[in-house]
């Protein structure tokens, strides 16, 4: 019995791939026929697109909706887009005025190379403001938009009227060592030759619990590798990491002044980083909460690092409390 339960151990395995061998793929890889895009300006956005020329030349690509007392610009995180905010721009539009970018080298905007530091960004967000005729406004920045936000609030504090991080970037410490690590780790051809199942692995592991309709982003993701601006556009993200190691925030978080929500997943897979600095995300909130004056900190049970998009009705509540206090 022993020797036939060993024998099954061994063959189980062959058994299985031989089986996947002769599945038809669709069955085990739904992702095979999607449509090729020669640029990512194809990518059907939920919103018309509009588009801001900056000072130094560049596009910027941006969503315009609603109307209210406060204007909210809506930065999106690493490797990410505009049309992560639509679950909050949907709500939210009926309160605020509610503009979503594509930074340089995402989405729609143009992809001329640049350095991908924080302060380039915030300063982008200035110009952006300036072409629109925005005297200030609150930013709410997810992930690295958090970083590049409170870089924005604390170089041009009398543009930021609030600031609304959605488990952003910046709270933890990372050693020179650790810092070099990201640099190795993240490459143009790494981002470029990401396989479908690293993609769809990637997206979930931002997720509590992947919902149904976010397999969008897995979708765009997969098709724009076709596009001609792809190597670009990986070209900004591998600079944007960079920029996010070389120009923390974590010991200037008490410059910050603005008036601060803060919300994070209280699952959130992605900060603290799981292989550096592993531990509960809520030890890095605090860390936070506690540097910048006055914030406010929510902790959001069931969620995930894409708390925006995973439980929006919350984030959105919370959003609305804030910018409209009872």
């Amino acid at each position: 019995m022993k020797n036939l339960l060993k024998l099954f151990v061994i063959l189980a395995p062959l058994m299985l791939f031989n089986q996947c061998k002769t599945m038809n793929p669709k069955q085990w890889h739904p992702y095979t026929d999607l449509p090729e895009l020669s640029s990512l300006s194809e990518i059907e956005y939920p919103y018309q697109v509009h588009h801001a020329n900056l000072s130094d030349g560049r596009s910027l690509a941006y969503v315009d909706e609603g109307s209210g007392s406060e204007t909210i610009i809506f930065i999106h995180g690493l490797g990410s887009y505009l049309p992560a905010w639509k679950k909050n721009i949907e709500e939210l539009k009926g309160h605020f005025r509610c503009i979503a970018i594509d930074l340089p080298g995402y989405g729609h905007s143009t992809k001329e190379p640049h350095n991908g530091m924080m302060s380039f960004y915030a300063d982008i967000i200035v110009d952006f403001m300036d072409q629109l005729g925005l005297e200030n406004a609150v930013l709410a920045g997810h992930s690295m938009g958090g970083q590049i936000s409170m870089v924005a609030a604390m170089k041009h504090p009398e543009r930021v009227k609030r600031l609304i991080l959605a488990a952003p970037a910046g709270f933890e410490h990372f050693t020179e060592g650790q810092k070099q690590w990201f640099r190795n780790v993240m490459t143009v051809r790494g981002v470029m030759l990401t396989r479908v199942e690293d993609i769809v692995s990637n997206l979930a592991y931002n997720f509590y619990e992947l919902p149904a309709d976010a397999e969008f982003m897995i979708t765009d993701r997969i098709a724009m590798r076709s596009a001609d601006d792809f190597e670009a556009y990986s070209y900004a993200v591998v600079r944007s990491v960079n920029g996010m190691v070389d120009e923390p925030v974590i010991d200037h978080l008490d410059k910050i002044t603005q008036p601060t929500l803060i919300i994070f997943g209280e699952n959130d897979n992605l900060i603290p980083n799981r292989f550096l600095n592993p531990g509960p995300t809520i030890d890095v909130a605090n860390v936070g909460a506690q540097a910048i004056k006055g914030s406010k900190l929510v902790m959001l049970p069931k969620t995930g690092h894409f708390l925006q998009f995973e439980n929006y009705q919350r984030f959105n509540e919370e959003v609305i409390s804030f910018l409209k206090p009872r």
